[in-house]
């Protein structure tokens, strides 16, 4: 009877808020959702699938070039070689970037943990995104491509007639990125539908050309091309050592990578978000830089 009153006095509080309480709930959800949206990403840039890869391994784009034209020759003559080199056009690092913010105990009690842990923690998943975003534009424009045309649908009806003619061996399918104000400018008060996907507006089948990634981190007048078979992904895995080390709550694919700890010497929950997504062009010379110049008022009349 002495020993069931022993442990009795030793055996946990009801109610606590454990560890497990907190964390795989909040940390699954939002794995969930960043790996989704990155999913739809994928499948709108037309990528077939994102290839894992180590923290440091160099991606890569290249450029073809036909070194030389050689004349025709007549009948039973030796044919001229033509020289077609693949050029290395810019080389990263892929590397895991890694975000981390608290919540304390203070901010919990007076606005709750919606606000407190939750809301701050998309505002820090919106912040990955923007640095996923901002990395593929980067590579983007560093494509050796141009093509330019007075207002928005001719500029871009060049880009594709540009594309048709780098990639006339293959069939292909376009998409472009554009400003929303090159958008707005183009349609005025028209009506248009827009999906969304990992923060991007979308739209298949723009002005029967391919389909129209929106995004105001480009700049208004440009715009850039390219042909989905052109685009790749790779990611840095969160599983395995990084995640038991971590005590990291990662989906399937290890793509993002999230945890949730308490830390009892100042009172506070802290987040720890990792991901190493990077999405890029192969070829930079398939990847043209669309200028869209404005028309003039005699020509808009």
């Amino acid at each position: 009877m002495n020993k069931l009153i022993d442990l009795q006095l030793f055996a946990a509080e009801t109610n606590i808020t454990t560890t497990s309480d907190l964390e795989p709930a909040i940390s699954v959800d939002f794995t969930s959702q960043i790996a989704e949206n990155i999913d739809e990403l994928r499948k709108v840039l037309g990528i077939s699938t994102l290839e894992p890869m180590a923290t440091g391994t160099l991606i890569k784009s290249y450029k073809m070039t036909k070194e030389n034209t050689p004349d025709q020759v007549g009948e039973g003559e030796t044919i001229g070689l033509t020289k077609i080199t693949r050029k290395l056009a810019w080389q990263k690092e892929i590397t895991l970037k890694k975000f981390r913010k608290v919540a304390t105990a203070e901010a919990i009690q007076k606005i709750g943990k919606q606000k407190a842990i939750n809301d701050t923690d998309s505002k820090m998943v919106s912040e990955l995104q923007k640095d996923i975003k901002k990395d593929f534009f980067a590579s983007l424009a560093t494509g050796t491509g141009t093509a330019k045309g007075t207002g928005l649908q001719a500029a871009l009806a060049n880009g594709w007639g540009a594309m048709e003619v780098r990639f006339e061996d293959l069939t292909f399918d376009p998409v472009f990125f554009i400003s929303p104000l090159d958008v707005a400018t183009y349609l005025g008060s028209a009506q248009i539908t827009t999906q969304n996907a990992f923060g991007f507006q979308y739209i298949e089948g723009f002005l029967g050309l391919g389909t129209a990634i929106l995004s105001p981190q480009l700049a208004q007048g440009t715009a850039y091309g390219t042909a989905k078979q052109n685009l790749r992904g790779a990611y840095i895995p969160n599983g395995g050592d990084v995640a038991s080390s971590f005590g990291l709550t990662f989906d399937t694919t290890g793509l993002i990578g999230m945890t949730h700890s308490p830390i009892t010497s100042n009172a506070t929950i802290e987040t720890l978000l990792m991901s190493g997504v990077q999405f890029w062009p192969e070829y930079a010379d398939g990847v043209f830089k669309i200028t869209i110049n404005a028309a003039s008022a005699s020509t808009g009349a």
